[in-house]
Parts: C-alpha cells; sequence; structure tokens
C-alpha cells in the first residue's frame, strides 16, 4: 500500500493528472529532491472518433503516438496505468496529484482525497459544470484502479483566496452572497507557479506591484501584491473576463437574457454557445486555436477576432493596474502569453502611459525579459508549468503528513 513513507522513498514517483471532457493530460515527476519529470503525454479523444494516446520522455521525444478506441475516462487511465507501469522500470508510482478547477470557498490548499470530499464535490458540480465532472471521473476512476494509491486534489481556486472582500463579491442582492454566489478566480496553479518562479530568480515579490497574464485557450489576468492575488479577470465561472478560444468572456447579462426569452434559446444551449461557440472560434468563423489564425492571412473575420482577443485583454490589464495603483512588472504566461510575441506586442501596444513598452528584438528572440532596459515597468514572458506545481504540492503535503504521524 502507498503511504507517504513511500513517496519519501529512492525510487517513488508522483502522477499528475488534468482531466478533461475527451481528455487526460499526464506527468509523472521522480521524488528526488530536483524532481525530474520521466514522462508526459495525453490521452485524447475519449469517447470519440479518432482517439490516440501519446507519450513524451524526459526530453520531450516521443516515444509513442498510437490511435486508440478509448471509450471512458477509466478506460484511459486503465492504459495510462498500465503503460506506467512498463515505462517507469523500477520506479514505484506513489501518489496522484489532480488539478481541480474548483474546490468552492473552503478549500484554501491542497487536500488528500477522502470520500468526504468527493461529496463536497459533486455538490460543486453546478459552479464548473464542464470541468468538475471530469475532474471527479479522473479520481474515481483511479481509485477504482489503485484502492490504495494516495491521491491528492488541488484546486485552481486556491490561489485566489487571498482576494479582498470587495474583490469577491458580486452586485446581487445579499442573500445570494450566501448561497455561494461570489467571485473565486481561477487559473491559480498557474499564478503559484509564477509567483514561485519570480522569487527563484531574485525578484522582490513582495514589494512589487506585479500583473500576470496567463493567455492560452483558457485565458485570465491576475494582480498581485505581496505575491498574493488582489483582484482577477476570472470571478464566478471560467466564462468571465477575457475573451478565450470558445469562451465569451465578458457579456452584458442583458445579451442572455434577450437569447432566453425573444430566441427561445434554452438554457443548455446558451451555456454550450458560451463555453463551445464563442471566442476566437465564434469571431473568426475558423479556429479557436491563435496560431491557426494568426497563419490566415487573408481572412478578415480571423484578422478581427484577433485585434478584438487584443483590445479585450488591454482593456482588463489597464483595469487591474487600478487594484493594484500602478505597475512595476507584467508578465505573460500560458500558451499565448508564452509562445506568441506578436500578441504580446499588440496587446502592449498603446500602453506607454502605465510605462509598458517593448524591445521589439527581444520580444520576437522569445528572451525571458522583453522590456528595454530601465523601462518603468518590467515586461517578461515566462513559461508556467501547472504540473510540476501539483507535484511540489502532493510531495509537501505527504511530508508534512509524515512529520504530523512522527510527532
Amino acid at each position: 500500500m502507498a503511504t507517504p513513507q513511500t513517496l519519501q522513498a529512492p525510487g517513488s514517483a508522483v502522477l499528475v493528472i488534468n482531466s478533461g471532457s475527451s481528455s487526460v493530460k499526464f506527468a509523472v515527476f521522480a521524488t528526488d529532491p530536483t524532481m525530474p519529470r520521466l514522462l508526459s503525454g495525453i490521452v485524447d479523444r475519449i469517447g470519440l472518433v479518432g482517439g490516440r494516446f501519446e507519450v513524451r520522455d524526459e526530453t520531450g521525444k516521443v516515444l509513442f503516438d498510437q490511435p486508440s478506441s478509448i471509450v471512458n475516462h477509466k478506460a484511459a487511465l486503465f492504459l495510462l496505468i498500465k503503460t506506467l507501469g512498463e515505462q517507469l522500470g523500477a520506479r514505484t508510482l506513489s501518489a496522484v496529484g489532480h488539478r481541480i478547477v474548483h474546490g468552492g470557498a473552503n478549500c484554501d490548499c491542497p487536500l488528500p482525497v477522502t470520500k468526504e470530499l468527493e461529496v463536497r464535490l459533486q455538490l460543486l458540480v453546478p459552479l464548473a459544470p464542464l470541468h468538475l465532472p471530469h475532474n471527479l471521473a479522473g479520481i474515481a476512476a483511479i481509485r477504482e484502479l489503485q484502492p490504495d494509491l494516495p491521491q491528492v486534489a488541488c484546486f485552481d481556486t486556491a490561489f485566489h483566496h487571498s482576494l479582498p472582500r470587495l474583490a469577491r463579491l458580486t452586485t446581487l442582492p445579499r442573500e445570494f452572497q450566501d448561497q455561494a454566489i461570489r467571485r473565486y478566480g481561477f487559473h491559480g496553479l498557474s499564478y503559484e507557479y509564477i509567483v514561485d518562479a519570480l522569487r527563484k530568480d531574485g525578484v522582490n515579490v513582495a514589494r512589487e506591484r506585479i500583473l500576470v497574464a496567463h493567455l492560452g485557450n483558457g485565458a485570465s489576468m491576475c494582480a498581485l501584491k505581496d505575491g498574493r492575488s488582489v483582484e482577477t479577470t476570472m470571478g464566478f465561472s471560467t466564462l468571465a473576463g477575457l475573451m478565450m478560444g470558445t469562451r465569451s468572456g465578458d457579456l452584458d447579462p442583458g445579451v442572455l437574457l434577450y437569447l432566453l426569452m425573444e430566441k427561445g434559446m434554452s438554457a443548455e444551449a446558451v451555456q454550450k454557445l458560451l463555453y463551445e461557440r464563442s471566442g476566437l472560434l465564434g469571431v473568426s468563423g475558423a479556429s479557436s486555436d491563435m496560431r491557426q489564425l494568426l497563419s490566415q492571412d487573408d481572412n478578415p473575420a480571423a484578422a478581427e477576432a484577433i485585434d478584438l482577443f487584443c483590445y479585450r485583454a488591454r482593456q482588463h490589464l489597464a483595469a487591474l493596474t487600478a487594484a493594484l495603483g500602478g505597475l512595476d512588472r507584467l508578465v505573460f504566461t500560458g500558451g499565448i502569453g508564452a509562445n506568441a510575441p506578436e500578441i504580446r506586442a499588440r496587446i502592449c501596444d498603446g500602453l506607454a502611459y502605465l510605462g509598458i513598452t517593448l524591445d521589439r528584438k527581444t520580444n520576437l528572440a522569445g528572451d525571458m525579459t522583453i522590456s528595454p532596459s530601465g523601462a518603468a515597468v518590467t515586461v517578461q514572458a515566462v513559461h508556467s508549468d501547472e504540473e510540476v506545481m501539483i507535484a511540489r504540492h502532493v510531495i509537501h503535503l505527504c511530508a508534512r503528513q509524515l512529520a504530523q504521524a512522527g510527532a
């Protein structure tokens, strides 16, 4: 039986899982002090035609990428556990860490998975209907396949428990605030990783006013004081704030009333519209992938979708500086933020009044610091690693349990 003790033993490893609606992304880390990434990959298109299973080694080299017919998350994780047993050799899988999108008002740190926690998370499904059911399916599948394997839930909302009360409130009547209707914030594991990375790079995060832009298929921004979240663009749900790959971002609530009451759309149809048919995909009519849109020089709708994405991002960025009282550092991360210099440049264009300027050469080269020397605001592009953040939490939690057991 795996225990916190076995996690500390030489040759043990931690599995990190991010279960989505039709995919399971994973990474395996050794529990050695340097925590090397041993394997990573994805089980994709679960329950759909054209499923595949990809595994990469510690260098990122593809070990195999093969078609697989995968009916559900249990089948996906059975395939994954079986493959890890073959690939890890003498190493022992000692614990599993899960990315859980929503932890509610009470989960402010990683927690061991228990039946009680699962029941509590089931009650939160209405708050994250397109994410939590699949997160919970991953937990259930691991429990059925490896019942003795410790599991740890790591919450994307936990980092934002430091939000001041005013930043948490909605403008609905007070009785709704007591019904879990409040602003939570998401992408917390990414923001937490960036704060740690800045500290390790010698940045005094306790003194700087920092804004982090996590731009990817899901996108949000976070304002940081003393390394803690004080405001963020996502709120009650992962729909709020920035325009995203397929999600709408902020939208006049009157539009929703109009669609429901005048156009006769069902609640389910509106949900699908907001989560899956809007954003870059909806405006461009072509793709939710920024890389594809940037390559479509002859598509005016794609160009307009990019323009709107950057315009909305620029608006939110400027608004967040009000919560900070200024700005010392801007960090771009996420798939778009860390890898798309053109998008970074277009978002920052016109923000010189905030002290934000870019060095064209370093931005195009993909350097970590992309602002000119001596600029009022340091601008950086940093790759986030939510998976390693989860692995750290698993190891630290198990070490703490071990210390408490010996106390």
